[in-house]
């Protein structure tokens, strides 16, 4: 468990949490492909007990409530954030680690959209995640995989999130002791790049939305300006410049 990164992550999702919800697009449309997907994979129209960990503002929080039923919901993030909107049901919040704070008992759907890739192990969470399911529950997660702001990486960034994955990787983490009791639906991922007119306009992106947590880099004028033009150099089409998110997700049911 790396301690540091946490506190990193903690800090700077808080820093832009007046920023991140509405900056954050490509979050809030892997959110909304999650709950459609959901839906045409035959979810159920009513939840017990929701369980979502790392909520952030509460993009996939919102989306759940606005499409199903839901008795009981209880979120939880390392930050709490101002913009967390005033849901309809009962709610309930849960500061801290997910892999430390106690949850819910048998959830009938647990859930969590761009959040596993800051967990160095997201295995250990998956497989915690399907055991404490109630039967019949749903588990539905997204996270990033290994192409997740690759121009970042060519350029000779080291800050990348600890837990990319892949979608396969996802499935055999729910497959490994849980053959007989869960019913893969779909994993699946996609690269989608995001474009910005500039390479400051990027690095602007990644600030407003907190997502380069892990990043130490002090930026002079002379880093900066060769960056800029080392990422134009590389990567610029018709007068744009790419920054590649890579979503990862799976969506599973627990036999009854």
């Amino acid at each position: 468990m790396n301690t540091a990164l946490d506190e990193r992550v903690r800090n700077s999702f808080a820093r832009s949490q007046d920023s991140y919800h509405d900056n954050a697009r490509e979050q809030a449309r892997i959110v909304q492909l999650l709950v459609d997907r959901m839906v045409s994979l035959g979810a159920p129209k009513t939840f017990g007990t929701v369980f979502e960990f790392g909520c952030g503002s509460g993009h996939l929080s919102q989306a759940l409530v606005d499409q199903f039923g839901i008795a009981s919901l209880f979120l939880n993030d390392l930050a709490y954030s101002t913009r967390l909107p005033a849901l309809p049901v009962k709610a309930s919040f849960r500061l801290g680690d997910v892999r430390k704070i106690d949850w819910p008992d048998s959830p009938s759907l647990i859930a969590s959209a761009s959040t596993i890739q800051w967990l160095a192990d997201p295995q250990c969470l998956l497989q915690r995640a399907a055991d404490a399911l109630a039967p019949g529950g749903w588990l539905v997660v997204s996270g990033y995989g290994h192409s997740q702001f690759i121009e970042l990486a060519q350029l000779g960034s080291t800050a990348r999130a600890p837990g990319l994955c892949g979608s396969k990787d996802l499935a055999r983490f729910l497959r490994t002791g849980f053959d007989n009791e869960l019913e893969i639906l779909e994993a699946r991922e996609e690269i989608n790049p995001v474009w910005f007119d500039t390479p400051l306009d990027v690095l602007r992106h990644l600030r407003r939305t907190g997502v380069n947590a892990p990043r130490s880099q002090v930026w002079t004028r002379a880093k900066l300006m060769r960056f800029c033009s080392d990422y134009i150099d590389r990567f610029s089409s018709n007068a744009l410049v790419p920054l590649t998110y890579h979503p990862v997700w799976i969506i599973a049911r627990k036999h009854c």
